[in-house]
């Protein structure tokens, strides 16, 4: 180390709506993300690692707080983060560290960001909505002073570079930089996956997730986009290296913390009309990496966590006690035993296309929904209603729906305890929740993915959805 403050950077990696099995580590046969597998295995890799809030602001909100969504009083879309609020920035900030923010910030009300809506980061570089300040080799983003900045090449390895300048000018002191990338998010205004020149056309055609090919025979945009998508994905992992390769250069590697992942998944509209905004993995399940100090040869977490838990963990790695109330739970006490009192399942609360809540267990998904809530203006139900019941040991691709079932009445029950039990936790003391109107039993069906069998119908709420 070549300074006297022996304490880690530390580095979030962001990226918009990548879905857990884009990376080698999360079993895609394609070799796409590398660096990304690299992080994985010689560092902590949480194999199950969820959204709490499968849409964009909600999510950030979330990973800037340890809070869910409803508690950050940001539970949608188009929802600024409240003016002195906590955050990783304020808290390092705090502590001594320099902080930086980079990219797609998706928490303030106006564009350029002011300076009172930037978490508390110190040094800035970004845009509220990058979807709509650039395109995929034209990045437009606002410094310090309001000022705008083209940024030249491909919009990831911008935002890269900006990331590796940030580094080089802040390797003397410790620092903690948030790098947030808009891929592989769609470009809104055309609907397409824009990936640099020639990357599309190697990826096109040559894998589909099995969700996503059978959900994809009645509706969706899979195949149209999945070339671009997966193109995306594999420039991102190679600007990761590139500020690997940096952090090696400037002797920090060692010193450094670098947490990679994503705010929500993506099911390509086969699950609603949008591509997120659903209680189905293709939605909640993100890839989760952490390498550094604290986290090398941490080895794999097999129990499902939440990015809530991302900021305190972070934090505890530093040694910085958080100074406000966090629901997350630090992931370093998993990696000296893996029977570590840890939440047995992942919480996710779902807004804009419903008003609804979810646990995902290692084995079961179980979600519920309000039918009378405004799913844009409602951050609470008041009645939630059992919509969704999957059992993934034997159907993990979610493709038959067993809510109702009388043979599944007493497991649909245990997971309706505790997912009170976990909204109590968080608030929602007069939560309630409904039995789904009572189906006969049938045999369950040992659901071949390979195969184009559909679910049950889910249940469509309605509901606006935001910009993102």
């Amino acid at each position: 180390m070549n300074r006297a403050d022996s304490r880690p950077n530390v580095i979030v990696v962001l990226t918009d709506q990548q879905r857990w099995d884009t990376t080698g580590a999360g079993g895609n046969p394609l070799g796409l993300t590398p660096h990304f597998d690299r992080m994985a295995h010689h560092g902590t890799h949480a194999a199950l690692a969820f959204s709490p809030q499968p849409v964009c602001a909600p999510a950030r909100a979330a990973l800037q707080t340890g809070r869910y969504p409803t508690d950050s009083g940001v539970h949608r879309n188009g929802i600024r983060l409240p003016h002195n609020t906590t955050t990783l920035a304020t808290e390092f900030g705090d502590a001594g560290y320099a902080t930086g923010y980079i990219g797609k910030w998706h928490l303030a009300d106006s564009e350029p960001v002011p300076p009172g809506q930037r978490g508390g980061y110190q040094s800035w570089l970004g845009t509220n909505l990058l979807e709509f300040t650039s395109d995929a080799y034209r990045t437009i983003m606002f410094d310090h002073n309001g000022h705008a900045a083209l940024l030249p090449g491909y919009r990831s390895d911008a935002c890269f570079d900006a990331a590796i300048r940030y580094v080089t000018e802040h390797h003397a002191e410790p620092f903690f930089l948030f790098l947030s990338l808009m891929e592989p998010h769609h470009q809104n205004e055309v609907d397409s996956y824009p990936a640099p020149t020639g990357y599309a056309e190697r990826y096109a055609g040559r894998w589909m997730p099995p969700d996503l090919a059978t959900l994809s025979a009645n509706g969706g945009t899979a195949h149209r986009h999945m070339g671009g998508y997966l193109g995306q994905i594999a420039r991102v992992d190679e600007g990761l290296g590139r500020l690997h390769d940096a952090l090696l250069s400037l002797d920090l590697s060692d010193d450094t913390i670098v947490a990679f992942t994503s705010d929500h998944g993506c099911h390509f509209r086969t699950r609603n009309e949008e591509y997120k905004r659903s209680c189905h993995d293709g939605s909640i399940r993100v890839p989760l990496a952490i390498s550094g100090p604290g986290f090398d040869s941490g080895g794999r977490i097999g129990r499902p966590v939440s990015t809530v838990d991302l900021p305190v963990t972070l934090l505890d790695a530093a040694g910085i006690a958080p100074s406000a109330p966090t629901h997350g739970h630090s992931l370093l006490p998993l990696l000296r035993d893996a029977g570590a009192e840890f939440p047995e399942e992942a919480l996710i609360q779902i807004s804009e296309s419903q008003c609804g809540r979810a646990i995902r267990t290692e084995r079961w998904m179980y979600c519920v929904a309000d039918p009378d809530a405004d799913a844009w203006d409602d951050p609470f139900g008041e009645r939630y209603v059992e919509t969704e019941l999957y059992d993934l040991r034997h159907d993990p691709y979610e493709m038959d729906n067993l809510v109702g079932l009388e043979t599944h009445r007493d497991v649909a029950d245990s997971l309706r305890q505790r997912l009170l039990r976990r909204l109590r936790g968080i608030g929602e003391d007069g939560a309630r929740i409904d039995r789904a109107r009572r189906r006969p039993s049938r045999p369950q069906r040992e659901v071949d993915p390979r195969v184009h069998r559909l679910a049950a119908d889910p249940i469509d709420f309605g509901g606006r959805r935001g910009r993102d």
